[in-house]
């Protein structure tokens, strides 16, 4: 097939500014020219659905570009390609649902709760079916199985939803520790070249296949572990104090932006950060302390008692 540009850009999806700034990064081939004309064939097309299906993956024009070229010197995308799907796969066997409105509203006690609802999709916990009215899918059961359970035992919705973004961060903190581990200790070594070679590539999609549930064994050993720990803590306390032990004497989690945390990380290390960071809001409290001090009026009393300077 013999396409001219137009044509190139309603069957590929890309649109004509899209293909000529292709061409110019050097990621298209030019075209064949004919007379005045321009003509595209079935391997300018093929191109422009890698690059689309590239960039889907979360690849950069540049990393694109790369991998493109090595794919023109004869080295196959096959095991690249492989890697970027088994990344991409999913992390869990859960299976995703769906739900009516009136199954959600009837689940936290029959009284539509607009406000949770927009909270929900919001947060991801529910995802509106297109064409669908009043019918979510429910990427993760479980957690809404959570939320309900939460709810019947007296949580507000309000703060279910708040303890899921405060957890959301830390665990994402979690993920984002654990992938620079496993990248500084196990995956470095496949992906020093770029792009990696298609051994390479292979081999490293191998090993996410086996590493894929150890974070999640990992995360639910320490789960365990840490609430046996402090369940048996609390409960002591309880008992031996007669009544709830003060919050203010548990330690408190606060979730922060994983750039923060990266930020503190690269400035005072891992093992300093929790201090730091406990240093900068202490230091913070007493300068508003002080502030809020200032701030209040002397009364004349009070300034016939300010000793004079010498």
């Amino acid at each position: 097939m013999e396409y001219r540009i137009e044509d190139l850009a309603h069957h590929s999806g890309a649109t004509v500014r899209t293909i000529r700034a292709y061409q110019d990064r050097g990621l298209l081939p030019r075209p064949e020219r004919r007379g005045r004309a321009n003509v595209y064939g079935d391997a300018h097309l093929a191109r422009l659905r890698q690059i689309a299906d590239l960039l889907d993956r979360g690849y950069t024009l540049a990393s694109i570009k790369e991998l493109l070229e090595a794919w023109d010197a004869g080295r196959g995308l096959g095991g690249v390609l492989g890697l970027a799907a088994e990344v991409d796969g999913p992390w869990t066997d859960e299976k995703a649902d769906r739900i009516t409105r009136a199954e959600l509203d009837a689940a936290f006690g029959g009284t539509p709760d607009e406000a949770a609802v927009a909270d929900a999709i919001a947060l991801g916990v529910l995802e509106p079916v297109p064409g669908r009215e009043g019918e979510f899918l429910v990427p993760s059961p479980q957690e809404l199985s959570v939320a309900v359970e939460l709810y019947a035992a007296g949580v507000p919705l309000s703060a279910i939803s708040g303890h899921l973004r405060e957890l959301r961060g830390q665990v994402e903190h979690i993920a984002s520790r654990f992938l620079e581990f496993t990248t500084e200790h196990v995956f470095a070594r496949y992906l020093g070249h770029h792009p990696p070679t298609e051994a390479d590539a292979a081999e490293a999609a191998s090993l996410v296949r086996k590493l894929r549930p150890l974070a999640q064994q990992s995360v639910d050993a320490e789960l365990a572990r840490a609430m046996r720990l402090f369940a048996t803590r609390h409960l002591r306390r309880h008992l031996e104090t007669g009544g709830s032990v003060p919050l203010a004497e548990e330690p408190q989690n606060v979730a922060l932006p994983a750039s923060t945390m990266q930020a503190v990380q690269a400035l005072v290390g891992d093992a300093n950060a929790a201090a730091f960071i406990a240093a900068a809001v202490e230091r913070e409290v007493q300068t508003r302390t002080l502030d809020a001090l200032a701030a209040i009026p002397i009364t004349d009393e009070q300034v016939g008692q300010i000793p004079p300077t010498a």
